[in-house]
């Protein structure tokens, strides 16, 4: 952004004036249409005598960033655009913070007023047939270009009015994109194509923004383009452009009256009569896990989910604690049909350098004296640390061992290439 850009600028009571009076000389804002908008202040800001330091280039940022406050989403309109800012924060109409390239900064923007920010918010709701008010309070939503929306709302958010966008690239990444930027090496990406393929259960665990989503997207472009994917999330944002046949869910809150609820259960459960090969969970969070190892032991294999956890062995305790809130099962039980269902854990890390890489993959061997026993394959071993950025990789660890599901895709010429690698490797660090 330019020095004097007015997406993020110290203007901010100048551009407050303006947009006072564009909507007084045009008083029309809402019933005009919106060239004759566009064009009104077009004509106020090039005969602004006030604004003659501004670069044409300027005046134009100025024109759409006065437009976006009538027709768009405000002062954020500018930000959701910018391709390098990656998640917005609104702690209230007058605090705003972004993410850019890793770093979180406050902006000097702020909105007009309270009420201001809170119809933004009813828009935004209101375009996913969401409600939000104080008596729901929290909602999960979505923007018109795929972004995630959290809002809560005072009586709980005490400072007023707080969102988050979670923004997400146009295109999604692809398995070469992370590789290039660090996140694994080939050798772990040639893997995971290949078990995806031969339909492995994979499960993606993760802390807060570690990267989960874009993982999952970049995994899904593996899956052969003559399958039947169904993807169930509580806010659709998963982007599978490789795969024809898809059919994208989403759950759905009560109304005012508490009725309507539509759950990631009630969903997985609808989805098992729609002849999916492949079940893709955005996250699971609740009860809803125990429906997920149900349909992954099911006959639904290749099926791919994420959650929060920081370590695998902890995203194995979670996803206990899911299955135990919404049934009364042994633990015995409900460790047997984790690792019956989930073949493959990844794990996602954001280090302190703010990079996301994987740092683990394991392959799940079955139970051993009660425990979900884990064969590690994969984990990230750092070098050192140089400039501020942490030189390191993922070094091999183990084998697979289950290949079974390999051999019947088709793919045992692969498998003993992968093999004979793996010999040739150990006796190159053998010597």
């Amino acid at each position: 952004m330019t020095e004097h850009s007015w997406n993020i600028t110290d203007r901010e009571e100048q551009f407050q004036m303006l947009r006072r009076e564009v909507r007084a000389s045009l008083d029309m804002t809402s019933s005009a249409g919106d060239k004759e908008l566009w064009q009104g202040i077009e004509r106020k800001v090039l005969g602004d005598s006030g604004l003659e330091d501004l670069t044409s280039g300027e005046r134009h940022e100025l024109v759409q960033r006065l437009y976006d406050s009538f027709r768009g989403l405000d002062i954020l309109q500018p930000l959701v655009d910018h391709p390098d800012i990656t998640e917005i924060m609104i702690n209230s109409h007058r605090e705003i913070f972004v993410e850019q390239e890793g770093e979180v900064r406050q902006i000097p923007l702020q909105f007009e007023s309270r009420e201001r920010l809170e119809d933004i918010i009813q828009m935004i709701v209101s375009d996913v047939n969401r409600i939000v008010n104080e008596s729901s309070p929290i909602v999960d939503a979505r923007l018109k270009d795929g972004s995630r929306v959290n809002i809560v709302l005072p009586p709980i958010a005490l400072k007023g009015p707080t969102m988050t966008i979670r923004k997400f690239p146009s295109e999604p990444m692809k398995m070469s994109d992370l590789i290039q930027k660090g996140a694994l090496h080939e050798e772990a990406a040639v893997l995971l194509q290949q078990l995806v393929r031969s339909k492995y259960n994979i499960f993606i665990g993760g802390g807060t923004g570690s990267g989960k989503t874009t993982f999952l997207n970049a995994l899904s472009q593996f899956i052969p383009a003559d399958e039947r994917i169904i993807t169930i999330e509580d806010s659709a944002e998963l982007q599978i452009v490789t795969v024809p046949n898809l059919v994208s869910l989403e759950t759905r809150n009560a109304n005012t009256e508490g009725k309507g609820l539509i759950s990631i259960r009630d969903l997985i459960k609808s989805s098992l009569r729609m002849r999916p090969n492949r079940i893709v969970i955005g996250e699971v969070r609740g009860a809803e896990a125990l429906d997920m190892l149900q349909a992954m032991n099911t006959g639904h294999d290749g099926s791919l989910s994420t959650g929060h956890a920081n370590t695998i062995s902890d995203m194995i305790s979670r996803l206990e604690t899911m299955v135990l809130s919404g049934a009364e099962l042994p633990i015995t039980v409900v460790r047997q049909q984790i690792s019956s269902a989930i073949d493959i854990f990844v794990h996602l890390s954001r280090l302190r350098d703010r990079s996301r890489r994987v740092t683990e993959i394991s392959e799940v061997m079955g139970l051993h004296h009660g425990e979900v026993l884990l064969n590690p394959l994969f984990r990230f071993q750092e070098q050192e640390e140089r400039e501020g950025r942490i030189i390191g990789g993922l070094i091999r660890v183990g084998n697979l061992t289950k290949v079974d599901k390999i051999q019947m895709a088709g793919l045992g010429e692969w498998l003993e290439g992968y093999i004979e690698q793996i010999v040739e490797q150990a006796g190159q660090e053998n010597k």
